[in-house]
């Protein structure tokens, strides 16, 4: 009796054990505090809207006095996560921005796992069948243009993970409904990866509109997206994507997508606590640019100053601020000066 007594004494203290050292890991590698909800001057509101038969949901953040004609910004969440969640990710960043700069917000959600980009592998069908999610974001652009009153010319998407995947997508088959797009923690796949198709109006032309601007924001220490190109993994166990491109040859695909000659133009910056930007650049005398900016040392997720992501994601240093950067470069499409 006493020998069963002491291996179940022994079995209790061994899951003691387990659970304080699982959550003492969950602590250090998962958990991250939220950040606090700022004084905002506008109303956040959920709505839903059918599209090829699947009611699609989203939220959308309209600043006090939104003027007619503002721009239009689109936030995409990352893999198995929501509108809601990535206004957490981004320490409300946007909506900060919004109400400063006189924009609207919306944060769509998808409907499977992850957003259905570009790359072959994936989580994006529904029974048996792939989510039209290029559709779905293009149809809620129209709709929300029209609602808001917002400026066909200004209208952008951003997103972080598969959202940043996502936002490659309709650069390269969305582009005459959006005007630039900033991808963050995402390359182009790789060619045998690869299942996009650029849209038809794609030409050369030194005043060309139609074609979409591309930031690609990518930290050079991510585990999930390597910088340098591969697969796409967390530890080569979870979440495969498949593989991508490297940062430069990404920011170099939409070059020559955009028929933008030349080397790019560099510049390296020390922003806060050590933490430096490189950023490239491929311009010409037309009205579209391509910039690929690397935070040294960073890892997955949007860089900003008012939410610390988990450690399980790699560095997260809280500099640049990486909506503001986002932001500037899509005010500078629209700026008559923009691009010299």
């Amino acid at each position: 009796m006493k020998s069963v007594l002491r291996f179940l004494r022994f079995c209790l203290l061994g899951l003691i054990a387990f659970i304080a050292v699982a959550g003492l890991l969950f602590g250090y590698f998962i958990y991250s505090p939220e950040p606090e909800l700022p004084k905002l001057s506008g109303t956040l509101t959920k709505a839903s809207i059918e599209v090829n038969g699947l009611k699609r949901t989203y939220l959308t953040y309209l600043p006090q006095g939104l003027a007619k004609g503002a721009p239009l910004v689109m936030v995409m969440h990352g893999s198995g996560e929501s509108g809601a969640q990535i206004r957490i990710d981004t320490g409300y960043g946007y909506e900060r921005l919004a109400d400063q700069h006189g924009f609207a917000v919306v944060y769509p959600n998808s409907y499977s796992f992850d957003w259905n980009d570009c790359s072959k592998v994936g989580d994006f069908s529904v029974n048996g069948r792939e989510v039209d999610d290029t559709g779905f974001l293009s149809t809620l652009a129209d709709k929300l243009v029209t609602d808001i009153g917002s400026d066909w010319n200004r209208v952008f998407a951003t997103g972080v993970s598969s959202g940043g995947f996502m936002s490659i997508r309709l650069a390269i088959e969305a582009s005459s409904r959006f005007r630039a797009i900033a991808a963050v923690s995402a390359n182009v796949p790789s060619p045998e990866n690869f299942k996009c198709k650029p849209a038809e109006h794609l030409t050369i032309g030194t005043t060309d509109t139609s074609c979409t601007s591309v930031m690609i924001m990518n930290g050079t220490k991510d585990p999930l997206v390597p910088f340098n190109g591969g697969e796409s993994s967390l530890f080569g166990l979870f979440y495969k994507g498949g593989n991508v491109r490297s940062s430069q040859d990404s920011g170099q695909y939409f070059a020559d997508l955009n028929h933008l000659t030349g080397k790019p133009a560099t510049k390296l910056s020390t922003v806060a606590d050590g933490v430096s930007v490189e950023q490239f650049f491929w311009r010409n005398n037309t009205k579209v640019e391509v910039e690929l900016v690397a935070i040294q040392g960073g890892g997955h997720g949007l860089p900003q100053p008012y939410f610390r992501r988990p450690r399980l994601l790699g560095p997260s240093p809280m500099a640049p601020d990486g909506p503001a950067m986002i932001w500037a470069f899509f005010e500078r499409q629209f700026t008559a000066d923009a691009i010299k």
